[in-house]
Formats: structure tokens, sequence, C-alpha cells
């Protein structure tokens, strides 16, 4: 165990090796002592305190037969009293054995006298020993030893065991694996390479790559390109012909990784390569075996012609007459009812089209002919879809409609993206009540009540940990754990599962943006009117939605996955891909192990209930039904409820009551938690100027690194603007607060009265306008001259 900064235990056993993730059980310490004395207790209560599981041996036979039982990682061998046995000859018989490959031997030497010459270490290295410890009874010098130790070799120990995992990955996988040193000389080429060009391992290991044969096929500047891009530490992707030992060309789709090892310098590329098929007139299907350990596959996706996705929309005066080439206006219209009554599957929008067109049938011409093209905007299925209008020359408004609110062009690429992650759950450093958060941390959260909470001070005191400290204090003060019926330990193991499965790397969706979420789903829940309107099942489904909202996600939007042809949208069929995702996987992850399994004692019927109402929730942060989720509010919950107010002549307490019929519909019930998410959602322009302008940076990151990786990819940039040497950030707020934050907070504050909110709005507004006047790009202003 370690001591975080806060002074928590954390756990060293689990150690991360790049992607991978090596589950340690707690480690396995062995104390050689032929007597008990002080300096044996010392690590015995040092290896209590360090968490370490510990063995004690009087003999060296002993010794040996309880290590090849356990396999210690650690083995402290007393070597102050050589009349009891030699420590050197003891080290020689474990060493000789071989789990002792991947153990740490300490020697515990005596105290020199103080004329007494420093001894050399090199007798014992030479018997095996990894080092020395000199004489020290205090418990708290044995434990710095030890978690030096952990700390040191143990942890290097336990990346040489990853690595027989890694190769054995390695020369399974069917991609070729080519490893080349920072000089271009090959390491290391998988069985999979050596297949598919021909080659044995033995005539291509420790050549430089020069010295083999090039395809003539590639441009002249094809390696040139290449190597200047990986030298920068940037990954590339591609098409190359490589010669095969036969002299044949092969096409091959290669991506090459630069690894950054010691000193912060490329140390190696790691370069995986597999035939490219050109055929543009075959729909790649995947091939689920094509996939190698540690790494991301990327199948080959073939192009096809851009096509549009709506059906051409039915003109109804072409097919209400048959038997005229000039039917006339009533002609049709009969025509129309009839079919129409003739249905037997009668939908809402069929009841509307139904009251017009009888409408129509006693109405003047010039009317029928309105209603006319009433029917026509009521066929399409985009009701709610503004038009951009006066919007259209503007470039950001144009990309943020088309990169948030689409699916992407539906265009298979000649890549592949997928992601994924290990989603075992890390052993993060967690109080284990509330009591015992640190100081400084239960400080900060007595603020969390307050809109001004700063979230991003809670992520650098937490080192990113901000979801399950959050999640503890608010789920507890909305009596989560007495509603689920679970533990405040199933809570917080459930909290540190799902911060886990959130990816870090992201600029943006990490669970700091859950975190912030959260807070604001809390603050909206809190208002009175919001209170009044949903029960404590809607508070909880709204707070676990807000945790899992964005789950897993890859740092890239629906667009961008659509087009890469990812996993998730062919799973998803391009719709709602993430918030698909997301969803299922929250629900996943939490009934896989029942140590964070928060629903688990819960009744059946409840758990529908909750899980539909979840799901709802995380479906409705994605944006392309953004529109209509807003109007539907503004139509059903604040017009009828303004209408209320204007015309009311009775008392107040009728109002009142009128109003909260209009609230706590079963279905304007579910507008308002839609509404709530959406609202919590996308907060940041609401939030004080300094997190504003924070979450604007690190969204435009997001952005702007998801266009770096579609040029380099060659699929469709699907926000051109967000282009990180030309954009305009202000620009960029300014469109997207105009499109999609004004109207929806608008309808929210008139809903759940946040006067604060729309003041923070309104000031972040006029800075990113003041910035945007200047000529400014940039977050902030240039310093003054």
């Amino acid at each position: 165990m370690l001591l975080d900064i806060n002074g928590k235990m954390v756990s060293a056993t689990e150690e991360c090796v790049g992607p991978m993730r090596l589950t340690q059980e707690p480690i396995q310490v062995l104390l050689v002592f032929a007597k008990e004395d002080s300096q044996s207790d010392a690590f015995w209560w040092a290896c209590d305190r360090a968490g370490f599981r510990c063995n004690i041996a009087r003999t060296p036979e002993s010794a040996v037969e309880c290590f090849l039982d356990k396999h210690h990682e650690i083995i402290v061998i007393d070597g102050r009293h050589s009349r009891y046995f030699e420590p050197e000859a003891v080290c020689r018989m474990i060493r000789a054995t071989k789990p002792s490959e991947n153990t740490v031997v300490l020697a515990v030497v005596p105290q020199k006298l103080p004329d007494q010459e420093e001894p050399s270490v090199l007798p014992l290295l030479c018997a095996g020993f990894s080092r020395r410890f000199v004489e020290n009874s205090s418990v708290s010098a044995c434990y710095n030893e030890l978690i030096q130790i952990e700390h040191g070799e143990v942890r290097c120990q336990f990346k040489l065991r990853a690595c027989n995992s890694i190769f054995t990955a390695l020369e399974h996988c069917q991609e070729a694996v080519e490893i080349t040193s920072e000089d271009h000389i090959i390491q290391y080429v998988n069985p999979a390479f050596e297949r598919m060009m021909g080659y044995h391992k033995g005539e291509l290991i420790g050549k430089e790559l020069t010295e083999l044969p090039k395809s003539d096929k590639n441009r002249a500047d094809l390696l040139d390109t290449i190597n200047t891009c990986i030298k920068k530490g940037k990954e590339w992707q591609g098409i190359y012909f490589a010669r095969k030992k036969s002299g044949d060309s092969i096409q091959q789709h290669v991506k090459i990784t630069p690894v950054i090892g010691q000193g912060g310098k490329i140390r190696h590329f790691v370069a995986i390569k597999r035939p490219h098929i050109d055929n543009n007139n075959q729909v790649h299907k995947f091939n689920k075996e094509e996939r190698c350990s540690g790494e991301h596959s990327q199948s080959e996706c073939h192009s096809l012609r851009h096509r549009d996705r709506r059906k051409d929309s039915i003109d109804a005066r072409s097919l209400s007459s048959r038997g005229s080439d000039a039917p006339s206006l009533q002609n049709r219209r009969y025509s129309s009812v009839a079919r129409i009554h003739s249905m037997t599957i009668e939908a809402p929008i069929t009841k509307v089209i139904n009251i017009i067109n009888a409408a129509q049938e006693s109405s003047p011409v010039t009317v029928a002919e309105a209603l006319d093209r009433v029917l026509e905007i009521l066929r399409t299925t985009e009701l709610y879809s503004p038009q951009l209008a006066s919007k259209e020359d503007d470039p950001h408004t144009n990309d943020l409609v088309g990169g948030l609110m689409s699916d992407g062009l539906r265009r298979l690429s000649g890549n592949e993206y997928v992601f994924c992650k290990n989603m075992s759950q890390s052993q993060l450093a967690i109080p284990v009540t509330l009591n015992d958060v640190p100081p400084s941390i239960a400080e900060m959260l007595n603020d969390e009540e307050c809109w001004e909470f700063n979230i991003l001070d809670l992520e650098a005191a937490t080192h990113k940990r901000p979801l399950t400290y959050l999640g503890l204090k608010i789920f507890t003060s909305f009596g989560v754990c007495e509603f689920l019926n679970c533990s405040e330990a199933t809570l917080r193991s459930w909290l540190q599962l799902m911060e886990a499965s959130y990816h870090s790397s992201n600029s943006y969706h990490n669970s700091t943006h859950a975190a912030d979420v959260l807070h604001a789903t809390a603050y909206f829940l809190r208002k009175e009117r919001v209170k009044s309107s949903l029960d404590q099942l809607d508070e909880v489904a709204a707070l676990i939605a807000a945790t899992v909202h964005d789950v897993d996600h890859p740092g890239r939007t629906n667009s961008f996955l659509c087009n890469a042809g990812s996993e998730l949208a062919i799973l998803y069929n391009d719709t709602a891909v993430l918030e698909s995702h997301h969803a299922a996987l929250a629900f996943q992850l939490t009934v896989r192990d029942s140590k964070s399994n928060i629903f688990k004692n819960i009744d059946r019927n409840q758990f529908r209930t909750l899980r539909q109402a979840i799901i709802d929730m995380v479906l409705a942060t994605e944006m392309t039904r953004h529109f209509e989720h807003v109007s539907k509010f503004v139509n059903s919950i604040n017009k009828p409820m303004a209408a209320i107010e204007e015309t009311s002549t009775s008392s107040v307490n009728s109002d009142c009551e009128g109003q909260a019929n209009i609230r706590n519909s079963p279905e304007n019930r579910l507008l308002i938690k839609r509404m709530l998410i959406k609202c919590a959602d996308v907060a940041n322009p609401c939030r004080p100027l300094e997190l504003c302008i924070e979450w604007a940076g690190r969204i435009s990151e997001e952005y702007f690194a998801q266009t770096d990786e579609e040029k380099r990819q060659g699929l469709p940039v699907v926000m051109p603007v967000f282009d990180r040497n030309t954009c305009s950030v202000p620009k960029s707020q300014i469109s997207f607060i105009d499109y999609f934050i004004t109207d929806m907070f608008d309808a929210w504050d008139a809903f759940a009265s946040l006067p604060g909110l729309m003041e923070h709005l309104s000031e972040n507004y006029k800075y990113w306008k003041n910035l945007d006047e200047m000529k400014c790009k940039s977050l902030r202003p240039p310093p003054p001259s």
C-alpha cells in the first residue's frame, strides 16, 4: 500500500503497464530470521502497516519450502548472525528455483562500527541479493524500505511478467507487427509479419530498414513524409507498398506509432500492417479474427458514394387522383380523406392530418391550399429541426449543426475507428466513509450546493477523481443509498467503477465533465419548482444518468464514428451511437459485479422503471433531437403554465394547483427530466467566467484533435472551422450560445427560475463578443503591449 498526497492508503499492487492492467493479490513478503527479535518484529509490523501479507521462516529449508508455496515478491534474509545460517547460501538456494527470477531479495546487514570501513556489496550481489538494509528496528524505517522496494524493483518485476503475456498476444495476433529502434533497426517481428513478407525473423532482426528492398510503387516523397511525421512523435497511418522477399509488391494498410521511452525521447517505433484490399465496389466484412491484443482493431472499410439518407417525400397530390391528369383540389381532398380513414393504425399525427383534411372539405380554396402546405410540412420527419435561414452563411454555426446534430455522412472510409478501454475496476484512494474525506476536500465539498462551485479545483485536489468524491456527497444528500437499499460501500465501489470507465486522456469528455454535469443536475433538482415536479425515483434516475451519461466517451463525435465505420456505429446503426453506448455500458458494468451493483436490492419492477428513466435521460443528451426536446418543453409546459398565470382570475391556490397538474403529469415529468439533463450537460456557458473559459478551451482542444485525426485518416472533416491553426474560439462560442444555449436556458429559467445562471450567460456572451470584435481568436485577450 502507498500513501497518497492526502495520507490515504493506495494499493500499488494493481499497476498499469501501458494499456494493460495487472491485478495482483496483496504483495507477499517472506522474512527469513532464525530468531525473533526487534528487527524481525519491525519488518512484521511494517508489512502489516503496508497491507502486505507476511510469512516467517526460521531455517533455510523452511524458507525454500514456503517460497515455493507462496511465490513471495519480497524476501528479507537476516544476514547479521552467520552462526544460525549463511545468508548467501540461503539466497543461492532460493535463486536456484525458477519462480525467484521475479523476486526481490533483501539482506539485513549489521551496522558498521565507527572506525570500520564500509563493506562492499559485491559479495551480496553475487550471491543473488537485490539490495541490502542496514539493521534498524524502527518500524518506519522498515516500512519505508518496503515501500521503496515496491515502487522500484517489485513494480518493474510486474511489468516484466506482463511482457510474457504481451509477446504471447503478439505471436498469435493476425496483424503483422514490426518493432524498430529509434534508429530504425528492426528489434522484433511477429509470425504474421513473417508470413506476410516471406522472411524469417532471423533474416530481419538487427537490420536497418534501409537495407531491405523497397517497392517502386510508392510516391517519391512518401518515406520522407512518414519519417517527418513519426520523428515528431505523431502517429502515421496510411497505405504503403512493401516488397516481399520474393520481390513481389504488396499493398498494406500501415499504422506506425512512436513509443516514448526513457528521458521522454522516442525509443521505438511500432508498425502494424495488414494487406489493403482495394475494391470500392464491395462493402467490407469485418473479420473478427483480425485483432491483436493490446492494439485497436483497424479493419478495412471501403468507400461508398454518399447518398441522401432521407427517402423521397411522397407528394400527396400525385397519389390522390389516378384517373385525371389535372385533378381538381376537391377531388384530391376526397381521395386523401378516403385513404386516411382506411388506415387501421391511427397515430397522433394521423389524427391531426384527419382533422385538417376534414377542415379542408368545407374551406375556401385559398385556405385549403394553405392547409395542403401544412400537411406537406407535417409529413416530414424533421418537425423540430429549425431552418438555418439567415445563419446559413455562418460557418461556425453550420459546422456545429453538422457536427453535433447529424450522424455523419454514412460514408465508409478506408479506416475503421475502434476504441476500447479496460473496464476492470481500479483501486483508487477512496475514503471508507464520508467522514474520512481529507479535510481540504471536505471543506471544498461544503460549497457544492452553490452554482459557483469550482469543479476544476476539486479535479486538482482529488488528482482527477472528482466524480467519486462529489458523487459520495451528492448521492448521500439525496438519500440514494436508502432509496436503492444499498450500502455506502457498494455506492463507493460503483462510483469508482464509473469514474475509472471515463477516459482521463480526453481534454473535455472525462470524469470531471461527468462530475460537473452531476453538480448541475443536483443544483437543478434542489430548485423548488423542479423538486415539486419530480418524485424520489426521478431524482435518483437523474443523478445516476448524470454520472454515467458520457461513460467511455472516446473524445470523438457521433459523426466521426459513423464516418469512420466504427464498431459502435455498426452496432447501433449510426443512430445515437455514443448515447446508446453510454447507457448500455453503464448497466453492463453495474450488474457485472455484486460489490458495485447498486441495483441488486431493489424490486424488479422498480428497477425497470428506474432503468427506463436513466436510459431516456442519457439518450436525451444526443443533440440531433435538441430542438424537439426544447420545443416540446416550451409548448407542453412553459406556455400552458404562462397561460394559467395570465388568465387566472380565481384564487392563488387554484392557480398553483393548475400549474402543478401540468408539471406532474407523467408525460411532462419526462420532458422536465430531459430538459434538466440537457441543460446540465451544456451548462458551461452559464458558469462563472473563468470556468466558462476553461471549458471552452477543453472542448475546442477535443474538436481540434478530431479534425487532426480526420485529416490524418482521410475522413470527411465534419467541423472544418475547428482547425487549431485557424479557428476562432470566440466565434465558435458565440455561435454555440446563439444557436443552442440561449433559447434552451430561457425556457429552463422560465420554469426553474435561474437568474444567476442567466446573468453569467450574459456576461460570458459579452466576453466572447468583445474578443471577437478585437479579432482575437484565442481564449483570452492578448497581454497589453
